[in-house]
């Protein structure tokens, strides 16, 4: 079998730090442990047919290409003669460390972050799809914020942008909060996450105020929006093997989720949701009234539900393989219909469909694995075709023959995934594949352009 920690560590050691840091920080007993447009705002218009491009925010690689951070335009509509092709690459200078992107409401602009940065982004990818441009770079994040460093998760709100971070400048550790600017990137107000010595007006559900940031969905029917917690810069930018092996840097995750009133911006509950909740996935239905996450450290797949009495609760209902091998689930995906869930596993390299159809008690259907590492996931709104990417973090990444960097794309019959096209980006030199984002003609009332042709930069 392929060894899944080809670090500087072995795999023994690795388990053991992860849930013997689990158990130091939440205080419990562990289990024996990033444009998908099914995540997107409910604000946003919708893809419901054929998307036309993938854009993927992507990490430059010392020795690779240009060495820059880049987006690179991927096209994937099968009547298209360039099907499955670069078709266009902005690079933005540096190495930012890459990482999530998010599209305003209108769809216009796609922000994008770099956690090491702390610069924005601002990409215009409407005047014409298939050549983004860079609209706007933000570069006084961490000064308007009053301290925010790493910015996350790009969440659309009528007419505003609502922008995470993982970490903040005194400590470089987990605690931090989100900015809130306009579509336009001007920027609004900061909403620092509750922690135990200011809980800025929450309560707390179990024992833990941490005020670790990562994610934010909201689900405008019920008033509320929620974040999850992950780590800080010291952390995320640390060598992965070195963190594993620092009992101090083990400590420093996130073990909370917070609810949100949506239309104050004010904190109203921290729940307990112990070993790194990250990506949260809300149900599209009305009567629906919960959102998934899944966290990294624990393997756990975690519930945050409304009761019949208007209280809101958090419970783990499934476990993700096997935690004592600490997969890793990183990025997922819930279905249109709120029927399924994808999961993917970054240690095993592996995508697990889950019926969430009871979603108190999740049930995997299906797992696949997709190659050595896998991180994200982008589906389409029909649910009949799945993109995948590698990268994590730069730091992070596997090493050697272990360290694939693709894009690929897969179609759901309901029963299996069907391999349709890989894009190497390190055959390319475009460098680690991160996070997607879907651009299509009809969005805008276009058409493609007959005489677009692919573009000579791209290097083979």
């Amino acid at each position: 079998m392929k060894n899944m920690f080809p670090f500087k560590w072995a795999k023994g050691a690795v388990v053991s730090a992860i849930v013997g840091a689990t158990a130091l920080v939440g205080g419990f007993q562990p289990a024996s442990v990033q444009a998908d447009e099914t995540c997107m705002s409910p604000y946003m218009a919708k893809i419901v047919g054929q998307e036309d491009y993938v854009y993927v925010w992507t990490l430059g690689v010392e020795g690779l290409g240009d060495e820059q951070d880049k987006l690179v335009t991927v096209s994937v509509n099968p009547d298209a003669d360039d099907y499955g092709e670069v078709v266009h690459i902005l690079s933005v200078g540096g190495r930012n460390e890459a990482h999530h992107s998010g599209l305003s409401d209108d769809r216009r602009f796609l922000w994008a972050g770099g956690l090491d940065s702390n610069k924005i982004f601002i990409f215009d990818v409407h005047s014409n799809p298939r050549e983004p441009k860079l609209h706007k770079v933000i570069t006084d994040f961490v000064e308007n914020t009053g301290g925010m460093v790493g910015p996350h998760t790009f969440y659309a709100l009528p007419g505003r942008i609502m922008v995470t971070a993982l970490s903040n400048n005194t400590d470089h550790g987990g605690r931090t909060g989100m900015a809130e600017y306009t579509n336009e990137g001007e920027f609004v107000a900061a909403h620092w996450f509750p922690t135990d010595d200011n809980l800025r007006g929450a309560e707390k559900a179990g024992n833990l105020a941490d005020g670790y940031g990562y994610d934010v969905r909201a689900l405008p029917r019920r008033n509320i929006m929620l974040t999850s917690s992950f780590t800080g810069w010291s952390n995320y930018m640390m060598d992965f093997g070195q963190m594993l092996a620092d009992t101090e840097a083990m400590k420093r995750f996130g073990n909370t989720m917070v609810l949100w009133d949506l239309h104050t911006r004010k904190p109203k509950k921290v729940f307990d949701v112990p070993g790194a909740p990250l990506e949260i996935r809300c149900a599209w239905s009305a009567h629906n009234n919960y959102c998934f996450t899944t966290t990294a450290l624990t393997s756990k797949i975690w519930l945050i539900y409304e009761d019949d009495e208007g209280e809101w609760h958090a419970a783990d209902v499934a476990d993700i393989g096997d935690p004592s091998k600490v997969p890793l689930p990183v990025d997922i995906s819930i279905t249109a219909d709120d029927k399924g869930l994808w999961v993917q596993t970054f240690m095993d390299g592996k995508t697990r469909y889950f019926d969430i159809s009871d979603p108190h008690n999740p049930e995997q259907l299906y797992e696949m694995q997709v190659g050595s590492q896998v991180n994200m996931i982008s589906q389409s709104w029909d649910g009949k075709r799945a993109y995948f990417t590698t990268s994590l973090l730069g730091n992070w990444d596997k090493t050697g023959k272990d360290d694939e960097q693709w894009l690929k794309l897969y179609h759901w019959n309901g029963k299996k995934l069907i391999h349709q096209f890989t894009v190497d980006f390190y055959k390319l030199k475009l460098g680690r594949a991160h996070q997607m984002r879907f651009g299509a003609y009809s969005l805008y009332s276009q058409k493609p352009n007959s005489g677009d042709t692919m573009l000579s930069q791209v290097e083979k």
